[in-house]
């Protein structure tokens, strides 16, 4: 038996020229424009050397200083604009990594977030793709057109004196060899300063989402302490990089200071020799500040390109998660839609290979309309049962079926579109309430919104609010109280139409007042379509049409309230113990 082996990550160039590819017109016109400003560099030299050989014959130099001042105009200018074009065509990189990256993340697979830190995702999408930039301009064009313009040089010094050449070349080749032995030092330190960066994030993303935790605890100091260690980790591998790449560059600038002190004394030898003239020298020591541009660009691209190789490999990690398939929004359920029917067939489920199981074959039928509540003790697998339905998560084996149709052959997008899930903590974004409301059907219209907003007794917080629905309510919903939450949770799955509506301890943080007017709410719902709680009060449980018991990831007991509490003693326990009204009471709220 053969094992199929992973195929090998693409190198970091052919990620480069990826990115790069929409915006190469715009690359190359830039890279032209460098390499005409570096031929009217060039050109300056040979015109130095005439207007040297026309003062030393008592000719016009007029001509020859006009076109010097003409060169350098036009060297300025056009070295201007194509900064401007490779500067604007590196921005426009960064934003489609930007715009790719921030797509495919959306997509994750929950098992792929699972297993990832969110601060470290996040530093890939900011700073990794920032490094972008300057990969793309100071290494793929500067290596292009530094390269060509280096060669150029080459070949006019060679034009100039072959023998002076000589000795330039001589030095250069050995400021090469130490620079050949920096270099991978370089990409080594840049990958783990990048990484560093990542691990930094995650450990502020960790404390920010947790600060009441961390400050209602004293727990500042300790957090203090990890955060200032990420920092300093990150400090160390960045000032490492920086100084193998410092050593490049002075590598490059020492050889360039070598070869002119030595072109100078050779050169002088030559011209006491009247093996060369005056003009010559001049030439060639113009040439030799001239090299000096290109060698530190070619150095300085090579050294970023490690830098940007390090952050290419670090966005390509990211884009080989496990992500699901891209397609369009699916439109939500008509008002007149039929509810949907669920069943589980013998499923079971783990969150990972190394974790046990959560459902040990779990098998029940939900028909359409009406409420189903599952019941049990915590970690029996309830909230489970909706995140698969959802297909956050996919079972080990067993079959999940809506409307009699495998979950797994559902277009995702339609099957989430017939759904509306309250969670349990319920969690509010960032922005306005209108925002938040509106976030799973942006199209409703106002009155359906003032209908919804009314039923799940949100008027009155609108009424308080000074912008209504417009007031921010702060990171995570930090502006509002639990039940508040709670309450738009149940009013953004509300507006969706769903065919299937999953509250997940929907109304644990509601006080009686709200929690009996919203159970009335979900009751009226249920009529119309389907229904599925997991709730801890018997009120609740009691006005549910039929009730699932669950324990240690099996279904043990389905049935009504009356024919539990009499048939299964897990639940009669429950019933008397964990619930907070008394079974009479909870049968006359009972519809």
């Amino acid at each position: 038996m053969s094992l199929v082996q992973p195929e090998p990550a693409p190198p970091a160039w052919r990620l480069l020229l990826g990115y790069v590819a929409p915006h190469r017109w715009s690359l190359l016109t830039g890279a032209l424009l460098s390499l005409v400003t570096g031929a009217t560099g060039l050109l300056l030299p040979l015109v130095a050397r005439e207007l040297i050989d026309d003062l030393s014959h008592d000719r016009a130099i007029t001509g020859a200083l006009l076109l010097m001042s003409a060169l350098v105009v036009a060297n300025a200018a056009l070295g201007a604009l194509g900064s401007y074009v490779l500067r604007r065509t590196a921005e426009s990189v960064v934003l489609g990594a930007r715009r790719a990256l921030s797509s495919y993340l959306l997509r994750l697979r929950i098992p792929a977030v699972d297993r990832s830190e969110p601060g470290d995702l996040m530093a890939r999408i900011t700073s990794d793709t920032t490094l972008l930039r300057e990969v793309t301009t100071d290494s793929l064009v500067g290596l292009g057109t530094g390269g060509l313009t280096l060669v150029a040089t080459v070949v006019m010094m060679g034009f100039v004196d072959p023998v002076l050449l000589a000795v330039t070349l001589a030095v250069v080749l050995g400021a090469g060899t130490v620079l050949g032995v920096i270099v991978p030092r370089i990409n080594r330190a840049s990958r783990q300063a990048q990484d560093a960066v990542g691990v930094m994030g995650a450990s502020l993303e960790r404390v920010l989402g947790a600060l009441r935790t961390v400050k209602a605890s004293g727990a500042e100091h300790r957090e203090e302490v990890t955060l200032h260690a990420a920092a300093e980790e990150s400090w160390r591998q960045s000032v490492r990089a920086a100084k193998w790449s410092a050593a490049a560059g002075n590598t490059a600038g020492l050889a360039m200071q070598s070869a002119f002190i030595t072109v100078l004394a050779v050169g002088g030898a030559r011209v006491a020799t009247d093996a060369i003239d005056i003009g010559t020298l001049v030439a060639f020591l113009l040439y030799v500040f001239y090299l000096m541009a290109p060698i530190q660009q070619v150095v300085g691209a090579i050294t970023q390109y490690q830098t940007g190789a390090a952050a290419l490999t670090r966005i390509q990690e990211a884009l080989a998660l496990p992500a699901e398939e891209r397609a369009p929004a699916a439109p939500l359920p008509a008002p007149e839609t039929a509810p949907a029917a669920l069943a589980f067939h013998d499923v079971r489920f783990r969150y990972a290979d190394d974790l046990p199981y959560v459902h040990h074959g779990v098998s029940f039928a939900v028909p359409p309309r009406g409420m189903t509540a599952f019941v049990g003790p915590s970690g029996a697998g309830k909230t489970t049962v909706f995140s698969l339905i959802e297909r956050f998560y996919d079972p080990g084996s067993g079959v999940i079926t809506l409307d009699g149709r495998d979950v797994a052959e559902w277009e995702l997008a339609r099957l989430r579109a017939s759904i509306g899930y309250v969670e349990q903590d319920a969690p509010v974004l960032s922005g306005s309430l209108r925002d938040n409301l509106l976030l799973g059907n942006p199209d409703t219209d106002d009155d359906a919104l003032a209908r919804v907003v009314k039923t799940t007794r949100l008027d009155g917080l609108v009424a308080r609010l000074p912008d209504g629905l417009d007031t921010l309510v702060g990171h995570r919903g930090t502006r509002l109280s639990g039940g508040e939450r709670q309450r738009v949770a149940i009013a953004r799955a509300l507006l969706r139409r769903p065919r299937l509506l999953l509250l997940d301890e929907a109304t644990s943080q509601l006080d009686a007042v709200n929690e009996a007017a919203l159970r009335d709410t979900v009751a009226e719902v249920a009529r119309a379509t389907t229904v599925l709680v997991v709730a801890h009060r018997l009120s609740t449980v009691t006005m549910a049409d039929r009730i699932v018991v669950m324990d240690a990831g099996r279904v043990r007991a389905v049935g009504t309230h009356r024919e539990l509490v009499a048939a299964d003693p897990l639940y009669a326990e429950l019933a008397a113990t964990q619930f907070l009204a008394s079974a009479d009471q909870g049968a006359s709220d009972r519809p």
